[in-house]
């Protein structure tokens, strides 16, 4: 068979007709990001990358590759013992490291050496991010973008959700986020992505999406817990998106906020911990009172005086800021954040042209 070289665009393209999309990088390299539906098969591990690197800067370049190429071959090895006994004759893998070079290129010579038809991305995982940053920059432009917006726990998220059960588009950042945007955003056992990977899971969402359609998405900060949404996206949203203002009672916003972390209840300490970031905005005496409400058990409470003491207050002011035209936005009233109300808001949000 044979070994092909192939452009990162055109790969980018190509990337359903590949059997397999095999990432030689080391774990750590992996972990940051990678390409969809890529397999890990290090040919050196982080240890042995570090060690590689440490004795071509201390010793010489051929010291460092002796020692490299006997790792490699071992792995190698390895990874064809354990992952290509079952692949058949016909199968095509796509093979990347970093920069499309030594890494790559001795695990895609070894998987055309078998018989299997290989190709290797030219420029690596370095050429795809590139391509990835570049879209970034120019997809958001081509979309309708109908923007949720709403005060804390007035039901935005749900909403979303319910749309997208109807069918419609959706482009939910907080999902792709693992964060819902506030310093209590952060979800029990769900790490956020590093940025590179929050980058490509909205890079994959966006190339996804219908551009003859519109897209619902909620009005969020630049920065969703610590990952950053890019600038064209922001700026699309702010300046061309179509907003419904998402409104609800005092009373269902604090009943659909304890459903919603409510996991805080096992864990207070978790949350007091949390809330000493708004010290600085709000006082210590402030928070101190917030901390004793929560170890009380209080949540009703307390989370009733956040939304009116903090969160509202922010809400106001960055949308005055960032959304000049709200004031004449449409308002969507949500009874409450159970089914039957999200449903019906969604199929009125879809009537709408």
């Amino acid at each position: 068979m044979s070994l092909t070289i192939v452009e990162a665009r055109e790969a980018v393209e190509r990337l359903a007709e590949y059997d397999g999309v095999i990432d030689a990088r080391s774990p750590g390299e992996y972990a940051e990001d990678f390409l969809p539906g890529a397999l890990n098969w290090p040919v050196l591990d982080d240890g042995e990358r570090r060690l590689v690197g440490t004795l071509y800067k201390q010793v010489s370049a051929l010291h460092a590759r002796k020692v490299g190429a006997a790792l490699v071959a071992r792995n190698v090895a390895q990874h064809i013992e354990q992952h290509v006994a079952d692949k058949p004759r016909e199968w095509r893998p796509l093979v990347y490291c970093w920069r499309g070079g030594q890494r790559s290129g001795s695990l895609a010579w070894f998987l055309s050496q078998i018989g299997f038809r290989t190709y290797q991305l030219a420029g690596g995982y370095k050429a795809f991010r590139a391509i990835v940053r570049d879209d970034l920059e120019r997809l958001p432009e081509a979309f309708d973008f109908r923007v949720l917006a709403g005060r804390t726990g007035s039901g935005k998220t749900r909403l979303l959700q319910a749309l997208r059960a109807q069918g419609a588009q959706v482009l939910d950042l907080e999902a792709l986020a693992c964060h819902r945007g506030s310093v209590l955003g952060g979800l029990p056992n769900q790490p956020q992505p590093p940025q590179k990977r929050f980058d490509t899971l909205l890079w994959q969402a966006l190339r996804g999406l219908d551009p003859a359609r519109p897209v619902f998405v909620e009005s969020e900060s630049q920065k969703v817990g610590n990952v950053r949404v890019p600038d064209a996206l922001i700026t699309r949203l702010r300046e061309h998106g179509r907003c419904t203002v998402v409104e609800m009672s005092e009373a269902a916003r604090v009943e659909l906020l304890l459903q919603e972390y409510g996991f805080f209840a096992a864990d207070p300490e978790r949350f007091c911990r949390l809330i000493d970031g708004l010290v600085e905005l709000r006082g210590h005496d402030t928070v101190h009172r917030w901390q004793g409400m929560a170890r009380a058990g209080d949540w009703a409470e307390v989370f009733a005086e956040l939304m009116r003491e903090h969160y509202d207050p922010l809400y106001l002011r960055s949308m005055d800021r960032h959304f000049r035209h709200l004031a004449q936005a449409p308002r969507l009233e949500l009874r409450d954040g159970g089914d039957e109300s999200l449903q019906a808001a969604a199929r009125e949000l879809l009537a709408q042209p």
